[in-house]
């Protein structure tokens, strides 16, 4: 078995594929890319059990034969190369050969047949989105992800389709992030819980694709098809929460603001927050919201004065500042505004602009208890 191909283009391949591979495998095989050469057409795969990926390069040969080869050796070597072709030519005693325009390095190889077999979804569902839109709900959501081991099925992202609409959602019970696109639908209702492994894979490969993304998907499997790339993941098995049900619905209280004057302010102001708690405290009068943090222990405060539009009743309501700061962080509108029923209800922030035709992103933080 030989053939030749890109440097930078096998490189380019195989530090996106390089993505799925685990740091200790318990299997050694999966330490491995599968080499699966048929022609002019090389399929290169990385698994570590729960994701398989795949991508198909094109390559000059008109060989056939299949190869597993060290994933970490390989791309080590490869990315010290400039660009020039590379030979790869398999040799009797179990190692493969590459020549460049300047030397020859030779490494051993596994039998490409004990690589763990991609699953084959049976008659799945399916939907197509643009690569770009699915990068953006990834990006909005899978921060909100938990990472409690205990509640695995609240460490990933909820898909939910439907002929209406698309969303996405994510929580840790502390605060939450549902993202909507009515632009798209599917054919028919499905829903299924993706893990955060394979969806950041996906946000970094896609951001700013124009191309379509195939989504097939039954009640075990999901499977991600765009251009010559595949990625087949196995769901998280379990009942998402009804989060409906904690987003209140009838919030008087409704403040309007700068996201970015709101962001640097609570930023600021956090730092002589608890360290344990992160607790700032909100109040908001008439136009003026008054952003202030306390650490007892150490007799650091700090309190900043906000103009701001606000309709409701005078309140204060206390967060904790890393929530605040990693959903302000995450939304890219120039106003959002804060919805409020009661000190010990949650709030509800969405962006006031800059949302495409469609879009919807709606966050929920919970309080936490002011000590007055």
């Amino acid at each position: 078995m030989k053939f030749i191909v890109s440097s930078t283009y096998l490189l380019k391949q195989l530090q996106v594929l390089g993505g799925i591979i685990n740091n200790n495998n318990t299997l050694p095989i999966l330490d491995n890319f599968l080499f699966d050469l048929n022609k002019n057409k090389l399929t290169v795969s990385a698994s570590d059990l729960e994701t398989t990926m795949s991508s198909v390069l094109e390559v000059d040969s008109d060989n056939e034969g299949t190869i597993a080869v060290p994933a970490r050796l390989l791309l080590d070597t490869l990315k010290t190369f400039p660009e020039q072709p590379l030979t790869f030519t398999v040799t009797d005693n179990h190692t493969v050969e590459i020549s460049s325009n300047h030397g020859k390095y030779a490494l051993a190889y596994a039998d490409g047949a004990e690589f763990p077999k991609a699953v084959e979804l049976s008659n799945p569902s399916a939907t197509t989105i643009m690569g770009d839109i699915l990068a953006t709900a990834i990006n909005k959501t899978i921060f909100a992800a938990g990472n409690d081991d205990l509640r695995p099925v609240m460490s990933g992202v909820f898909f939910q389709f439907s002929p209406e609409h698309l969303t996405f959602v994510a929580t840790d019970a502390h605060k939450l992030v549902k993202y909507q696109r009515s632009d798209i639908s599917a054919s028919q209702v499905a829903e299924f819980i993706m893990p955060k492994k394979p969806l950041t894979l996906l946000k970094g490969i896609l951001a700013g694709s124009e191309s379509d993304i195939t989504i097939e998907y039954n009640e075990s499997n999901a499977k991600f098809s765009f251009e010559d790339t595949e990625l087949i993941c196995r769901l998280i098995d379990g009942k998402y929460p009804n989060y409906e049900a904690v987003i209140p619905k009838e919030n008087p209280n409704k403040l309007t603001i700068s996201r970015n004057q709101l962001l640097s302010s609570v930023r600021r102001v956090s730092i002589f927050s608890n360290k344990t708690t992160h607790q700032i405290r909100l109040k908001i009068a008439g136009a003026e919201l008054n952003i202030s943090a306390e650490d007892l222990d150490y007799s650091n405060k700090a309190e900043e004065r906000l103009t701001c539009a606000y309709q409701g009743d005078d309140m204060q309501i206390g967060f904790n500042s890393r929530f605040l700061v990693e959903m302000l962080g995450n939304l890219t509108s120039d106003e959002i505004s804060l919805e409020m029923s009661l000190p010990n209800r949650a709030g509800i922030l969405t962006p006031s602009d800059g949302l495409d035709e469609g879009e919807n992103v709606t966050m929920l933080v919970m309080p936490v208890m002011l000590n007055n």
